[in-house]
């Protein structure tokens, strides 16, 4: 994925000047997905299928709260995942094996997500879901695919920025969007606010009257202490502001496109900084299983969990959500 544009963040002359001239590109974008959602029949699964997803390019969290739905239902639902294996070689449906696949195979986000579950990648998303519930899914958790069409969701959650600082509201490649907010919401059963930290999040969801709110938390015990944070990630300032809310005095930072492979100079010149600084570096999971084995003992990870304001009427919704889609079909 290509580094996030810095004329999104900006409302400047010069900004807005490329913006427009994108804007072009921007309707072509958008007209091929209408296209497509329109002549594309989505095919129903066996089991039920949770969607979870964004209006947005970059991280909102898809992954952690993937998770933590997963988490909720788990006592009482065999949930797997299925995603498409974003930055992985393989098109599957195949089920992930951590001890088998890499990241090369599969991706970082489906390995993060096999500690959790069951996991399938497949680009064929439809397949991918016959292949799960042939294994014993009773239901799948898409940890992507919101604006994919070929599958059938029974029930769609969006989660939203609460602290997007995005100056463009434009569809790519002139902003940001995947396609129009008001279209997203429009889909979705569910829309959840992800702010850095609880306040954040609850004021956003307050603001609109949003029932959910999710936020990001440490899963683990930390000193806080000088670090060098680095990150490829799709939302890397949400990376750096969980660490500032932890404690931690970031002196200094690297932020790399999404999903990105580190190049040896890159490494080098991270553990040269580090060096110099006498400050440890730290990234984050999903960064993490994307570097050699051999820099990994030279680096910590911030390990998070998602947190659910109200996490048993989630739980409670999403269910309601599945037995109605169940009954009406």
């Amino acid at each position: 994925m290509i580094r996030t544009p810095w004329f999104w963040r900006e409302q400047s002359f010069v900004a807005r000047t490329i913006t427009t001239g994108l804007t072009p590109l921007s309707y072509l974008y958008d007209a091929a997905q209408r296209v497509r959602w329109r002549y594309t029949t989505p095919q129903r699964a066996p089991v039920p299928v949770v969607c979870i997803g964004n209006a947005t390019l970059g991280g909102v969290g898809k992954t952690p709260f993937a998770i933590a739905l997963a988490n909720l239902l788990a006592e009482s639902t065999n949930c797997h995942f299925l995603t498409r294996g974003y930055g992985g070689s393989l098109n599957g449906p195949v089920r992930v094996d951590p001890a088998a696949h890499t990241v090369n195979d599969v991706g970082d986000e489906a390995l993060l997500l096999a500690e959790h579950g069951p996991v399938w990648i497949s680009t064929d998303r439809p397949s991918g879901a016959q292949a799960a519930a042939k294994n014993g899914a009773e239901l799948i958790i898409m940890d992507d695919g919101f604006q994919n069409p070929t599958i059938e969701k029974t029930v769609s959650i969006l989660l939203i920025d609460a602290g997007s600082d995005s100056g463009s509201n434009k569809i790519f490649p002139a902003g940001p969007f995947r396609e129009p907010l008001s279209r997203a919401q429009s889909r979705a059963d569910i829309t959840v606010y992800v702010g850095v930290s609880e306040a954040s999040a609850n004021n956003a969801a307050e603001r609109v009257r949003a029932a959910f709110a999710a936020w990001l938390e440490s899963a683990a015990s930390f000193t806080p202490r000088p670090v060098i944070a680095f990150s490829g990630i799709g939302n890397p300032k949400r990376f750096y502001q969980s660490l500032e809310e932890a404690g931690f005095d970031i002196a200094a930072r690297a932020s790399f496109p999404d999903h990105h492979r580190f190049r040896d100079s890159e490494l080098s010149a991270l553990k040269k900084l580090s060096d110099r600084r006498n400050a440890p570096l730290i990234t984050t999971e999903k960064d993490y299983v994307r570097l050699p084995d051999a820099f990994r003992k030279d680096v910590f990870t911030f390990p998070v969990t998602m947190k659910i304001n109200q996490p048993d009427l989630l739980t409670e919704t999403v269910r309601r959500a599945i037995d109605r889609a169940q009954s009406a079909a």
